[in-house]
């Protein structure tokens, strides 16, 4: 996820990671540089984003924590805001849920910070992640829920169009026709949805006649718990699969 945000950006970065060759590459390819430490990175860098593993925080905190004063933005993941501030008592920290369609400027960001945040930092911070992104503030306690619904988001719509384009595969159209036919379907869906302001039920109705084709492929998705299996993947998600 952090490449993918840098991407995003396209400018040069000061990036470090723990397989140092990774970095190396990174800043090879976006420009900056890929440093050999995690303080050092803390006492150059404007903003510092926390991309390492959630069970890290401690570690990395006692490495950079009372260096420089940079904001923090943690993309930890199920980490609350409350506790990347005590971990970095003093600083101004933001917390993240990306996607990683950041990558190619399509992506949808939510972020969370408390009050005391100046406002004029918060919204440079926005403008920032709003150059790859749909960026949506939310409470703090959201931000887990929200993961079920764009955090995971490109894995479940990638998988949606895998198994689409097998079903149709199936019935004899070479792969990488259904695959263009799928994924553009998708894409102009998408549009569409925009368009109408995100009412679902009038572009389905737009399609839908009664007892047509796309009238028996809805109900036979429904006969086959798709709501049902969106439902069990949100609680597992957020709730490790117990409701």
């Amino acid at each position: 996820m952090a490449s993918a945000l840098a991407r995003g950006w396209g400018d040069p970065i000061l990036c470090t990671d723990a397989i140092q060759r990774r970095a190396e590459d990174l800043a090879a390819e976006l420009g900056g540089e890929a440093l050999t430490s995690n303080a050092e990175l803390a006492q150059r860098a404007e903003l510092v984003f926390l991309c390492h593993k959630p069970d890290q925080l401690e570690q990395v905190a006692a490495e950079i924590a009372s260096v420089g004063d940079a904001p923090i933005v943690s993309i930890l993941g199920g980490v609350p805001l409350a506790t990347v501030q005590a971990a970095y008592p003093g600083r101004p920290v933001f917390r993240l849920m990306p996607n990683v369609a950041v990558e190619v400027g399509r992506g949808v960001i939510c972020v969370a910070h408390d009050g005391d945040v100046d406002h004029d930092l918060a919204e440079r911070v926005v403008a920032l992640l709003e150059r790859s992104a749909t960026v949506v503030r939310l409470d703090d306690r959201l931000i887990d829920a929200a993961t079920a619904a764009m955090g995971v988001g490109p894995a479940y719509v990638a998988l949606v169009v895998e198994a689409w384009v097998d079903s149709v595969v199936r019935l004899g159209i070479p792969a990488p026709t259904a695959s263009v036919l799928v994924s553009e379907t998708v894409a102009g869906t998408i549009e569409l949805l925009a368009a109408r302001d995100g009412d679902t039920l009038a572009v389905r109705r737009s399609v839908t006649s009664p007892g047509g084709s796309t009238a028996r492929g809805l109900a036979a998705l429904d006969a086959h718990n798709l709501r049902t299996g969106f439902q069990a993947a949100a609680d597992a998600v957020v709730h490790g699969g117990r409701r």
